[in-house]
């Protein structure tokens, strides 16, 4: 068997937390969702059924929420904070898509949610 990619995906996750420019955001708070695709080194946990060969997915949750937690002005920091804390924590990750939304942004007009997404890969 070729390998292509080996993908972990987290969807929907869901944060009530307080970021954004406005004082009143960061007081009041919003809700969050947020996507997560990770690319891994894990081929030995297609072979041996044990934790330690691949990535945790509750470990990852608890990481993106511990971020969460920290409020930010901008999605675009919470996700650069949420990324660079991957990376760091799990060395098999190789490479990470992350959307962050936030539903009903507080501006005139209709918009059930502004997004940052970023794409990034573990350097050399």
């Amino acid at each position: 068997m070729k390998i292509e990619a080996m993908k972990i995906s987290l969807e929907e996750m869901h944060f009530y937390a307080y970021h954004g420019v406005f004082p009143q955001e960061r007081c009041v708070g919003n809700d969050f969702v947020l996507q997560l695709t990770l690319w891994a080194e894990v081929a030995g946990s297609l072979e041996h059924d044990d934790l330690t060969e691949t990535i945790s997915y509750a470990d990852v949750y608890e990481v993106v929420k511990a971020e969460m937690a920290i409020p930010s002005q901008l999605l675009e920091h919470v996700v650069g904070r949420i990324s660079q804390r991957l990376f760091e924590d799990f060395p098999r990750l190789s490479r990470l898509s992350l959307t962050l939304s936030k539903r009903n942004p507080p501006f005139p007009g209709e918009v059930r949610s502004a997004s940052f997404s970023l794409e990034a890969s573990r350097e050399g």
